[in-house]
């Protein structure tokens, strides 16, 4: 096997990030936008020690699990990986990845349930956030995600994964922008004003909070006026504010939010409990799949104790503590964002979630303090980013709890390395359930449900 050599393989199966695997005399070939079962010609482009990359060329024989994608930008946009696979095939993978990479990293047979499909596949991102751009003649706007592998952006009219009612919006702001002479930020020359549009969607009621992220440090009259003109022309606008971005990096939001015009939340519903989101607070994208991960979340500690007293550990808005209150004895939501700890306040307020406590504080501050004061819980929560948890963090939850550690994790590899971690401190993994949160994408969450031997 040699560089640009195309031959013709048959795909297996997928793999987390996306790629195709196929293999020529057991030697590893990853190929993009492949389904499996797919015959397919493609060239080698890149040739590795233990590895081969593989472009596709052409599809000999579509696999009966390929479909049409719903997006006519699918080929260009980066946004979505699958839409050419059936849903039912794309769980199935996901499954497979998660009970794979657990193997892989763990050395433990752990049992990895059937995935919890979404409930919807389509305008189920909530959260959507948008860079702005602008052609060099005319100086129009533009917005949307980059295509594949690079910074190019692909100005997108309508996307299928969001509610259309943002598609209805960013035109009406790019439109209006532009009348009032705002300038689109350009990153190769940090110069420009409007960065990115951010807008975060109620699945419950529509409203819209809306976010402009701009290079300045100072509101400008025109972004003023852009804001009082969408908040009054336009339906369903919960609130508009400006966020101050002026660094010269990839980071969206800057730490500073002001508002400019009606509310600095949103509120969504997840069950029978509301919740009041601000603009710099984490939530959950995907409103319809979170209440399947906060369900199976309730099932594995009514299945494992009564009445216990849980910590919510790194909390945000509470949205854990706040929905397992119902069946807890005390729960303690511990936030280090003052923003995310105001909401989990007003949020305990609007439910009458009268056992639980928010604390906001350092993370490891506040657990070596309970630890100190002897304080241990029959269930610790750890919902952690993509890099998982630190040691520190998982040496904290293995010694503050008393039964049940449960683990909800949107990457398989770093799932694996900290199951890994609780079993060698004393605690068994009894199972972990995949929930769909991202469909058509690589993505998927699990929640893993760890006991204390």
């Amino acid at each position: 096997m040699n560089i640009d050599d195309e031959i013709i393989v048959n795909v297996e199966k997928l793999l987390y990030e996306g790629q195709g695997l196929a293999r020529v005399d057991n030697f590893p070939i990853f190929i993009e936008d492949v389904c499996p079962q797919d015959k397919v010609k493609i060239k080698i482009v890149k040739l590795k020690k233990n590895y081969a990359q593989g472009q596709l060329v052409e599809i000999i024989e579509p696999s009966p699990q390929r479909v049409k994608p719903f997006c006519a930008l699918h080929n260009v946009c980066g946004g979505c990986q699958w839409q050419f696979v059936s849903y039912d095939e794309q769980i199935k993978q996901k499954k497979n990845i998660v009970d794979e990479t657990l193997k892989k990293f763990t050395g433990s047979d752990i049992e990895v349930k059937d995935v919890i499909k979404s409930p919807v596949t389509t305008e189920y991102r909530h959260k959507i956030q948008y860079p702005i751009s602008q052609t060099k003649v005319s100086k129009r706007l533009l917005s949307g995600y980059y295509k594949k592998h690079t910074h190019e952006l692909i100005n997108i009219k309508h996307c299928p994964i969001q509610p259309v009612a943002i598609d209805e919006l960013i035109c009406e702001i790019k439109e209006k922008a532009q009348e009032f002479n705002i300038s689109a930020y350009n990153e190769r020359k940090h110069s420009g004003l409007l960065r990115h549009v951010v807008f975060k969607n109620s699945c419950s009621n529509g409203k819209n909070l809306i976010i402009f992220v701009i290079n300045d440090e100072e509101i400008s009259e025109n972004i003023d006026k852009l804001a009082t003109y969408i908040y009054k022309n336009c339906k369903n606008i919960a609130g508009i504010l400006v966020n101050f971005n002026t660094k010269k990096n990839n980071v969206i939001l800057g730490k500073e939010s002001k508002l400019l015009i009606g509310e600095a939340f949103y509120e969504e519903n997840l069950g029978d409990k509301t919740f009041q989101i601000s603009a710099n607070s984490f939530f959950q994208v995907n409103p319809k799949s979170a209440e399947k991960i906060l369900e199976t979340t309730k099932i594995m500690i009514q299945e494992n104790t009564t009445e216990p007293t849980i910590l919510d550990a790194y909390a945000g808005v509470s949205s854990f503590g706040i929905y397992l209150s119902d069946i807890a004895q005390t729960v303690v939501c511990v936030e280090e964002v003052e923003g995310a700890s105001e909401d989990a306040r007003t949020n305990k307020f609007k439910n009458n979630a009268t056992n639980v406590e928010i604390v906001n504080g350092d993370a490891s501050a506040e657990f070596k303090k309970m630890l100190d004061n002897n304080k241990q819980f029959d269930v610790v929560i750890l919902d952690p980013p993509r890099k998982g948890c630190s040691e520190e963090a998982l040496d904290f939850a293995s010694k503050l709890s008393k039964k049940l550690i449960i683990y909800v994790s949107c990457n398989p590899a770093t799932l694996a390395r900290d199951l890994k971690y609780l079993h060698e401190n004393g605690f068994k993994t009894k199972y972990v359930q995949p929930v769909d949160m991202f469909p058509h994408t690589y993505h998927i969450e699990s929640v893993a449900l760890i006991i204390k031997e």
